[in-house]
């Protein structure tokens, strides 16, 4: 076995000396263009080709994800007011109801965004209830105070949890 003497440079810096490669273009490159992977350092243009095969969402997904966590927020906080306390105990159960159904209406295809919109979806869908309330307590219904406590925990508790549950951030103590 034979090592050549000759000193490697950087791809993208080609006056930074190296002896790291990208494990799988063999490009040489200095600890500034290289990304630590669980398999080893890759340079930038691999992690991204590699990045870009896990998205395999369609334009509409996004449209579908924000209309059906949307739909079903809103429905979910249609009932807060009947379930009083038990709102902080059901929320996180109707975040992962909503999250489930988008991802069996998308089929399962994933994106960078995807999560991002459908949180924002169960957002958008708790809101008109949020501001009703919100606005019966500005205008004097204070005995409604408790109600908005509820919707802002119920909007709060279900879109972390959606957002959670389809980013795949796995929460495990």
């Amino acid at each position: 076995m034979t090592f050549d003497s000759t000193p490697l440079y950087c791809a993208n810096h080609p006056e930074v000396e190296t002896s790291l490669r990208c494990n799988k273009c063999e490009k040489p490159i200095c600890p500034k263009c290289a990304v630590a992977t669980p398999t080893g350092y890759r340079c930038r243009e691999c992690v991204r080709g590699q990045q870009k095969s896990f998205e395999t969402a369609l334009w509409y997904d996004n449209v579908l994800a924000l209309i059906i966590a949307g739909v079903l927020s809103y429905i979910g906080s249609r009932i807060v007011p009947l379930m009083g306390f038990f709102t902080l105990l059901l929320s996180p159960i109707a975040g992962v109801i909503i999250a489930e159904a988008v991802r069996f209406t998308i089929k399962r295809r994933r994106s960078k965004r995807l999560f991002q919109i459908a949180a924002l979806g169960t957002v958008i869908g708790s809101l008109p209830i949020l501001l009703l309330t919100l606005i019966a307590v500005f205008f004097g219904n204070y005995s409604g105070l408790w109600s908005l406590v509820l919707q802002g925990l119920y909007t709060a508790i279900i879109s972390s949890t959606v957002y959670y549950r389809l980013s795949g951030i796995n929460l495990s103590f």
